[in-house]
């Protein structure tokens, strides 16, 4: 049961929508209901449980996250699975405008958040095809979004191959003060990919992804700088809010490996990724697991990920010396511009250890996870305090019945 990925999304302080609140009942009560549901001695089911802290140095930002799941076989052919997550986001993060000085502390955005978030998937096994359908929502004080997917499993070649297709739509609303209407925001991804078991022990997969996203891309929350003349003789460092393109296109190559050592109680688990995008963005990403069996009830799993980025081709860390004219508002046309690190050129790693500890053989099952991640900015310009490391626990359970 893995947790979904924390980001740092854009918030300013408020309160959930009410409408938000009676939908995050709306899960608790499926969830209670898939639990209470009368027993069919053919299927089975599960509940699982992570919580999630994410704290940055040195007190930056922190972000706690509750997840649960409830997922029931319906029938032999039909799976039903139920997900809920609420978390909670408080600290600073950079504005994006220069220090004052040199060595002078960064601006900072204060800020605080709730998010609620949902998703509700079904998978329907046919002769040789697995059909999977998928709806989510996310709500925040200042951002909505909604998503749903389908994707397919194809088995052949004796079950030796297996082709994954699948496609994703989100639209999202933005309603952040800062904005002088709302915006939305829209986005298709589709993937193909296949796996082949090579024998017993080792498979190998690829996936091609590609996605296109259109409206507001901005950040509402960052902004950029730029000595402006107010009078003949007299120029103040103003700021304006960012501008970047309308429109997003990216792909991603995808390629993977399972490899299973028997002799040492063991297995690895490596990935790469190659990802691309018109902002101007290239990446690389290294990921490696071991899980290595201690005894009949406990695997620990050390693992390493390597990330590294160049940056946007509109990334700048002032409009000081162009002959850019900013505007007071986001237009999502020329000339484009950010000051968001997070567009820099950077590497992240993230080193952990995880341990499982099966309880009760097929009916509790006990995990817990310890993760450094670490920030480092690679373009000589960027301060090094605009990045952050953080600490990282998770902690779950699973309950078959």
């Amino acid at each position: 049961m893995p947790l979904p990925s924390l980001s740092l999304p854009r918030r300013t302080p408020g309160r959930l929508s009410s409408r938000g609140l009676t939908r995050g009942r709306a899960v608790l009560a499926a969830l209670l209901l898939l639990w209470l549901a009368p027993r069919d001695s053919r299927a089975q089911g599960q509940l699982g449980y992570k919580f999630q802290t994410w704290q940055e140095d040195p007190g930056r930002i922190r972000v706690d996250s509750h997840y649960a799941l409830a997922e029931r076989e319906l029938g032999a052919a039909t799976k039903l699975k139920v997900t809920g997550l609420v978390d909670t986001i408080a600290g600073a993060s950079p504005t994006g405008q220069p220090a004052a000085r040199p060595g002078a502390p960064l601006p900072m955005a204060y800020l605080t958040d709730r998010r609620e978030a949902w998703s509700i998937d079904v998978t329907h096994a046919l002769a040789a095809t697995t059909v999977a359908l998928g709806y989510a929502n996310s709500r925040e004080s200042d951002y909505i979004s909604d998503g749903w997917s389908l994707n397919t499993r194809t088995e052949f070649n004796e079950k030796n191959t297996t082709l994954l297709v699948g496609y994703a739509r989100v639209d999202d609303d933005i309603t952040a003060r800062f904005l002088p209407t709302p915006q939305v925001k829209t986005g298709d991804d589709v993937v193909v990919g296949v796996t082949q078991l090579l024998n017993p022990r080792t498979s190998v997969s690829v996936n091609v992804t590609r996605g296109v996203a259109r409206g507001y891309l901005s950040d509402p929350y960052k902004i950029i700088q730029k000595s402006t003349e107010l009078l003949p003789g007299l120029s103040l460092p103003l700021t304006f809010p960012e501008n970047r393109p309308d429109r997003r296109e990216k792909w991603i190559l995808f390629s993977g490996l399972n490899l299973a050592l028997p002799e040492f109680k063991g297995a690895l688990d490596g990935g790469y990724r190659v990802y691309r995008d018109d902002f101007g963005i290239r990446s690389h990403t290294l990921e490696l697991a071991w899980f290595q069996s201690i005894g009949e009830r406990l695997i620990v799993r050390p693992a390493v990920r390597y990330y590294r980025q160049g940056a946007a081709d509109f990334y700048r860390l002032s409009l000081d010396g162009t002959s850019i004219v900013p505007g007071s508002f986001t237009t999502g046309r020329a000339p484009f511009y950010s000051a968001d690190y997070r567009l820099s050129e950077m590497s992240t790693t993230t080193a952990g250890l995880k341990a499982i500890w099966t309880v009760r053989p097929e009916r509790l099952t006990l995990d817990a996870t310890v993760e450094r991640y670490t920030m480092r900015g690679r373009d000589g310009k960027t301060p090094a305090a605009a990045y952050a490391d953080a600490d990282v626990l998770t902690v779950g359970a699973t309950v078959v019945w």
